[in-house]
């Protein structure tokens, strides 16, 4: 498995942990590089954001490889067999941890500033990382969750070998990890982008997700299937408790309701409290076939036969939030007579392709579009002018079609949660 970056990381690990959301966890991210991805995995499951300050203990003149390490309250993890085969006397190693422990309250202070720890006094808490080569620093990690009065500890790393794994199981009560290749030889190996993890960035994520407090309503989620005009489309319903309305994700090409980038958005609106269906708007045969995915108006179609469904289930006001073709499925069935959707939003979509039916689109459309997304953002702009309805185009800076730089798939949640809620809640 090979990761773009920390941020796609994060994303792919929420998936996995997902099964957590009911235990009303606590994520902390292990600086630097963890952090960012801790953020996506808190951002999706609803939970608040802290950092566990731990520094490793590396061997003088082969500071890669650590013999243990510290964290706060004193915790001190030591691998007795690296420091015999390395060699190491009580003062090299008193020595090492005189300087780390002043790092230690370094990183502490700068990275929170004045506000206090979050508490974790009864709670299950998520230990994350962007990988793991000893485990020291993770174990560590585990065992200061424990003395600040955790309940339970879950060690999430996108990355690990097959060894580190196993000896972690005993540090934590759950070990999540994506992938653990036997040929491992550094974390970085597993990145396209490894590079390394500013203080300034963990500053910026974590001063973030403190000012934009956790109010997640309680939700029921279920795996459901879709009656789209007598064919059975495989979907994901979440209804947050009082959801004031519903916004139906329609996928586009390359795309399917497992999208990371997708669900990231969803979560979001659902914290806001909107309901979110996700569904495949292909069966897996057809999407063999490239030529589907470019097939606009049997998407539309079906978008619009599975809305159907969705209200014969749910009564509850409508918007539709497309990305790439799916964009132009959702503007296509916008534009049909009798079309009852509150709002419309497209992510990196192409509404081009909806072509003469932008005209009667009477829902009210919102297009984002990446800055460095040129070609893209061209489509949109002449698509914006064959709109007669109330839109808008919001352009995020810096950001290419899959919105991955830090920081632009939460301004696209942000715009998406406004636009729907502004369009769709009554007041």
């Amino acid at each position: 498995m090979l990761f773009t970056h920390r941020a796609e990381a994060g994303e792919k690990l929420a998936e996995a942990l997902r099964h957590l959301t009911g235990e009303d966890p606590v994520v902390l991210g292990l600086p630097r590089g963890g952090v960012p991805v801790a953020y996506r995995v808190a951002r999706a499951l609803g939970a608040p954001l802290d950092v566990i300050v731990v520094r490793k203990l590396g061997v003088p003149h082969h500071r890669e490889l650590g013999f243990g390490a510290i964290g706060e309250g004193g915790v001190r993890v030591i691998s007795e067999d690296i420091v015999r085969g390395s060699r190491l006397g009580p003062q090299d190693i008193e020595a090492v941890e005189h300087a780390e422990e002043a790092e230690l309250t370094r990183q502490a202070t700068k990275f929170r500033g004045d506000r206090p720890r979050v508490p974790l006094g009864g709670r299950t808490v998520i230990v994350v990382d962007d990988g793991i080569a000893t485990g020291a620093t993770a174990a560590a990690a585990c065992e200061v969750v424990r003395a600040q009065g955790a309940a339970r500890v879950v060690l999430a790393v996108p990355v690990a070998p097959p060894d580190a794994v196993a000896r972690l199981g005993s540090a934590a009560d759950e070990v999540v990890c994506l992938a653990t290749p036997h040929a491992f030889r550094a974390v970085g190996e597993w990145y396209q982008d490894f590079s390394q993890t500013p203080d300034e960035e963990v500053v910026f994520l974590l001063a973030r997700a403190a000012a934009d407090p956790v109010t997640r309503p309680p939700v029921q989620a279920a795996e459901v299937e879709v009656d789209a005009g007598g064919l059975v489309l495989a979907g994901d319903l979440v209804l947050p408790e009082g959801a004031g309305a519903v916004v139906v994700f329609a996928h586009g090409s390359g795309s399917s309701r497992h999208s990371p980038r997708n669900r990231s958005v969803a979560a979001d609106l659902n914290r806001a409290g909107l309901a979110t269906l996700l569904l495949d708007l292909l069966t897996p045969d057809e999407e063999a076939d490239r030529a589907n995915v470019f097939d606009i108006e049997t998407l539309a179609g079906r978008l619009a036969d599975a809305t159907a469904w969705l209200r014969r289930r749910e009564s509850l006001p409508t918007g539709w939030f497309g990305a790439s073709t799916g964009a132009a499925a959702a503007l296509w069935a916008a534009g049909e007579t009798g079309a009852e959707i509150g709002a419309v939003v497209s992510r990196g979509g192409r509404p081009d392709l909806a072509g003469a039916r932008l005209a009667a689109v009477r829902a009210p459309t919102l297009l984002i579009v990446g800055g460095r997304d040129s070609t893209v953002l061209d489509l949109n702009r002449r698509a914006q002018r064959e709109l007669r309805c109330e839109n808008r185009l919001e352009i995020v800076p810096g950001a290419t079609h899959l919105f991955e730089e830090p920081g632009a798939l939460e301004e696209v949640a942000g715009l998406a949660r406004d636009w729907f809620t502004r369009h769709l809640v009554p007041p």
